[in-house]
Formats: C-alpha cells, structure tokens, sequence
C-alpha cells in the first residue's frame, strides 16, 4: 500500500487538531480540555490520544491488503517490548542509577531509550514500522514548528513553557532541547510503539474474521 495515501487523512486531523489545541490554550478555554501547563498532561484535545487509534487503523488495513506481518504473535511481543523497555529501564536507571528524575543525563537516558524501543517497534513489523515512521513526522513535525513560534512569541502554552527547574537558555536552545530533541526521539517512540502494538492486535483479529469467513 502507499505509505503517502495512508496516512494522508490521518496527518490532517492529527494537524487540525493540533491547531485546534493550540487555540484553545490561547484563547483560555478549559484546562481540562486544553492544559496549557508545562508537557500540558492529561488534556483531552491531543494528538497522543490519536496514536493507538490510527495504530490499530494502519495494522487493520495492510493487514488487509496483504501485507501483515510474518508473525502476528511475534508482531505482538515485540511492540509489547518496545512499549514496556521505556518506562521500565528508565525506572531502573533513575533508582538504581542513582539518577536524577530530572535533568540533561537522565533525559539522555530517555533519548537511547526512545531510540531503542523504535528500533524494536520496527522489528515488529516493518512495513507497519515503516507507516508508523511516516505518520510520527507528519504528525511532529508541526509541533515543532509550532513550538518555536510559540517560544519566541513567549506565548503562555504548552508548546513553550518549560518544565520545572529548567535552567535559563537562549530561545532557539530552549527550543531545541524542549521540542526539537523530545519530539524527533521519544514521541517518535510513543507512536511507533504503541502505534505497533494497537497495529498488531487490530492485525490479529482481522486474521481471526479473515480466518471464519
């Protein structure tokens, strides 16, 4: 299937909505809608929420047309992997490592990790891999961009303000270290791997109806 023609609809909700958000943060509406607090958690308008879904739609459709994976069961442990390495060696690295919870080493750490469970989420399955790869860009790329309008306008969002502690730097290094570097690596991860795991369940049971029709 073509990459471009699957994800094409997708990338432009995932686009209207983060404009959508961006609005809503500037114009003030309901935190609990538009959090504009910094990493702005928990809002319901955003496009983390899209990933599982448009995950399990990408898997369902080359799935169906053929272009599944080797192993569906393989498919599903190594996104599984891929989504479970992050949060668990992070954990170990930070108690055991005798690691900050924040600061530039230990979101270094993130960054190796982020760029690990990629790869696994791949491994999983290259052709969804593939797509997943494509729709992150698409999807973060605007943020990016966003982000540094946001910053160099001080803008009061999510998009631009820092996280606590954060020490005092330039716009375009602030930028690079809050947006550019998290956006490129460790959202590229959260999409890619559980974007493979949705992918590779929604996979499984369209072989389980292909399998009783």
């Amino acid at each position: 299937m073509s990459i471009k023609k699957l994800i094409l609809v997708p990338s432009i909700i995932t686009l209207a909505i983060t404009l959508l958000r961006l609005t809503g943060e500037l114009m003030h509406w309901s935190p609990a809608l538009f959090n504009p607090a910094a990493g702005g958690g928990g809002a319901i308008v955003g496009i983390a929420w899209l990933v599982p879904v448009f995950g399990a739609y990408f898997g369902w459709k080359l799935a169906g047309a053929g272009e599944g994976p080797a192993g569906v069961g393989a498919a599903i442990g190594y996104s599984f992997l891929a989504v479970a390495q992050m949060p668990l060696l992070g954990f170990l690295a930070i108690k055991l490592g005798g690691l900050p919870p924040q600061g530039f080493s230990t979101f270094g750490v993130f960054i190796v990790l982020s760029i690990l469970g990629a790869f696994l989420a791949f491994r999983a399955w290259p052709a969804l891999g593939r797509t997943l790869l494509a729709y992150a860009l698409a999807a973060r790329i605007p943020v990016i961009l966003v982000m540094l309008f946001a910053i160099l306008g001080n803008w009061g969002t999510h998009y631009d303000v820092a996280p606590p502690n954060f020490p005092a730097m330039s716009p375009l290094a602030k930028w690079f270290a809050i947006g550019v570097l998290p956006q490129l690596t460790i959202w590229i991860w959260f999409t890619m791997a559980v974007g493979a795991l949705c992918g590779s369940i929604a996979a499984a049971i369209a072989g389980r109806k292909q399998g009783a029709a």
